[in-house]
């Protein structure tokens, strides 16, 4: 199951940190202090701002991307609706994941930044979780436990 976390986490995250990039260069923020912020999370504010820095913060992303990926592939298969319907799955799972985020994960960490309350603001935050992420992780899942299901029908004894 390594290989669809790979690559579920890579496709999503890939997808996840340019739209953050997109959003935030709109609102005036470059990427490196994206990835500053992203960064400061588990390990505080950085001393200066480098691209060192920054790399930790792409680092900080992919692993808690994978984290995410990795709790859906260990939860789907115990649940055959979210194999059979990975885009409602996805976009329930992209729901879920923004809570976690935006309404428990962010105020524990940074109390100091409100909490979602635009409609701008919700609405990017609802579509790279829903469309960027919890598509294509769903979606992923679903094609590696359907080619798995299939692997082991065909190597069933008659």
């Amino acid at each position: 199951m390594l290989r669809p976390i790979v690559v579920a986490t890579l496709v999503a995250g890939t997808l996840d940190i340019l739209s953050a990039f997109v959003f935030a260069g709109i609102a005036g923020m470059t990427p490196m202090g994206v990835l500053q912020f992203v960064a400061s999370g588990p390990f505080g504010d950085a001393p200066t701002a480098t691209p060192g820095w920054a790399a930790v913060g792409l680092a900080v992303h992919f692993a808690i991307m994978a984290c995410m990926v990795a709790a859906y592939m260990i939860v789907a298969p115990r649940f055959p609706a979210l194999l059979r319907h990975p885009i409602v799955a996805g976009l329930a799972y992209g729901v879920l994941l923004w809570i976690i985020m935006y309404w428990i994960v962010r105020p524990l960490r940074f109390p100091e930044i409100p909490l979602p309350h635009t409609l701008y603001g919700i609405a990017n935050q609802l579509f790279s979780h829903c469309i960027l992420v919890g598509i294509p992780i769903a979606l992923i899942a679903a094609r590696h436990f359907q080619s798995q299901a299939r692997k082991a029908v065909d190597h069933a004894p008659i």
